[in-house]
């Protein structure tokens, strides 16, 4: 989690994916308090920003320490 926050057409561009695949993604740990959605306008033009929850924050910690063990624990 490099970014306090993250509007929506950099975060696809981060990532590489499509649209629909983020939106998804984005509804998923929306529904879980991993983040928030703020919506805006600037100008005319709607602005969507994410924002990680303490929660989030705390399973994408987890997360990370999961994934390092499971390297660790299957070097040869």
């Amino acid at each position: 989690m490099v970014n306090d926050e993250v509007d929506f057409n950099r975060l696809k561009e981060l990532l590489g994916v499509t649209d629909g695949n983020l939106a998804s993604h984005i509804k998923a740990l929306e529904k879980n308090n991993y983040i928030r959605v703020y919506k805006q306008f600037v100008g005319r033009k709607p602005k969507t920003t994410y924002k990680a929850t303490r929660q989030g924050k705390i399973a994408f910690t987890k997360h990370i320490e999961a994934l390092e063990q499971l390297i660790k624990n299957n070097k040869p």
